[in-house]
């Protein structure tokens, strides 16, 4: 052979997408992206994210899943834990002995929550306190409007949605120091620069007239209660949640990229509800997908990985076909469908050039995640890896391998590890992200689609 063939051959080469892009992918793609937007438009925290894949889902065909029903291949249910956490399945033509073929990913994203006891005013301005959710760069998050979601729960079992500063609707924001008077701030590292107790929301600043003492606080309690019904003793049992006001766009010149707030990971959890939606008939094996709560802080609690909810689904699905869940989690497999760190050049010390994922490369396949040593990591076997790449080379679906940043700059975890310690094979796949985990983050729309095409060949092989 000639040395380019043996150069073709022997050598790992991997290029940009668009040189490998048929009009077909482009025009799919297109249409992919414009959905994606449309359900993180309508999807800034988790509950909401919940609520808009069940909409979807049922105008599908699915079905909420009742424990003891009987399902037949082909069968499409749903279990709605909580309203935090989704567990979605097509039933496959083969028994659950055979396993099932998994997309897990998370719909929770960082973000600012309210502190139980919020309200207060101070130099006539109402502010609300907040805590911080998830790995925030806390000075990414002043000076930039905000919304508020989420709901409160009254005493008497009556929930509450809340939705403040949607559309045109007045926004919230968190102040900064002036650069006149900032001389002693800027001397402050950047995570001191802003602590997590000035993260609070500025709320109002009208009085209550004809009242002494706390007026302004007064009269912004006094519009929620107006419109929404509930005491400031009723925030005490609430879940909201400060998150951007900015709705999901286009980036480029050539609008090859989509810039919006929870890309990590919803532009994961969006690709494994997609396809499997896209299912035209029944798996092989069945088709699961996980859409989980709490990664960000762990996976813990009822509607985070490693919830005993998902055994139970599992377990209640292997039910229905007397099936052993072990048998069934030991022959499974799983995408871990979690979003990887993009090469960003503004910043080329923390990565490492070889096996950092580029923008327009595709999918990116993460052996481990973890830190430094691949602590935390679930570390997939070479057999694992090996499975993806033929899955995915069969379906053309374009894939890279993508490490989190340089060995000791840093690192992070997905859900891949509570997956592994289930016994199920299990390897991370995702879309780079540039700026991951600002209030805007930035992906590339091959990417996006890529990573569709990749689950959706899971769920089908």
């Amino acid at each position: 052979m000639e040395n380019k063939e043996w150069k073709e051959k022997l050598l790992y080469s991997p290029k940009n997408g668009y040189d490998r892009l048929s009009e077909a992918d482009r025009t799919a793609m297109a249409d992919y992206c414009a959905g994606y937007k449309a359900f993180l438009d309508a999807g800034k925290t988790e509950r909401e994210c919940v609520r808009e894949a069940i909409r979807l889902c049922e105008s599908r065909g699915f079905r909420p899943f009742v424990r003891g029903m009987e399902l037949k291949a082909g069968d499409k249910v749903y279990v709605n834990n909580r309203s935090k956490m989704l567990l979605l399945a097509v039933i496959g033509q083969e028994g659950l002995e055979q396993g099932a073929r998994i997309a897990a990913a998370h719909i929770d994203s960082p973000r600012l929550d309210l502190k139980p006891n919020p309200l207060y005013e101070d130099g006539e301005l109402a502010y609300l306190k907040t805590h911080y959710y998830g790995g925030i760069r806390k000075y990414q998050w002043v000076t930039i409007p905000l919304e508020l979601h989420g709901v409160v729960a009254l005493a008497d079992g009556q929930v509450i949605p809340v939705a403040i500063g949607e559309g045109d609707e007045a926004k919230l924001v968190i102040n900064d120091l002036l650069p006149h008077l900032g001389q002693e701030q800027n001397k402050k590292t950047l995570a001191d620069g802003i602590t997590g107790e000035q993260l609070n929301l500025l709320v109002g600043s009208e009085p209550l007239q004809g009242e002494e003492g706390e007026r302004v606080k007064l009269a912004v309690m006094k519009r929620l209660y107006e419109k929404y019904g509930f005491t400031e003793t009723d925030f005490i049992s609430a879940e909201l949640e400060a998150v951007p006001a900015v709705k999901a766009t286009d980036i480029g010149l050539d609008g090859s990229m989509i810039g919006a707030y929870g890309h990590d990971d919803r532009v994961c959890a969006y690709a494994a509800l997609k396809a499997l939606l896209d299912l035209t008939e029944a798996p092989q094996r069945t088709a699961v997908c996980v859409l989980a709560d709490k990664e960000e802080i762990g996976s813990e609690g009822v509607s985070g990985m490693q919830t005993a909810a998902f055994d139970t689904f599992i377990a209640d699905l292997c039910d229905t076909q007397n099936v052993p869940a072990r048998i069934c989690l030991e022959q499974s497999f799983c995408l871990s469908a979690d979003v990887t760190a993009a090469y960003d050049p503004n910043f080329p010390e923390v990565y490492e050039k070889r096996n950092a994922a580029r923008v327009n490369y595709g999918v990116g396949l993460c052996k481990y995640t973890g830190a430094r040593g691949k602590s935390g990591a679930s570390d997939a076997s070479a057999e694992v890896v090996a499975y993806a790449r033929r899955v995915f080379d069969a379906a053309g679906a374009i894939w890279q391998m993508a490490e989190l940043g340089k060995v000791d700059a840093g690192g992070g975890g997905t859900v891949a590890v509570y997956m592994a310690n289930r016994n199920i094979d299990t390897l991370d796949a995702g879309v780079p992200v540039l700026s991951m985990h600002a209030p805007f983050e930035t992906v590339g729309k091959l990417d996006c689609y890529m990573t569709y095409k990749a689950v959706k060949a899971v769920y089908q092989n």
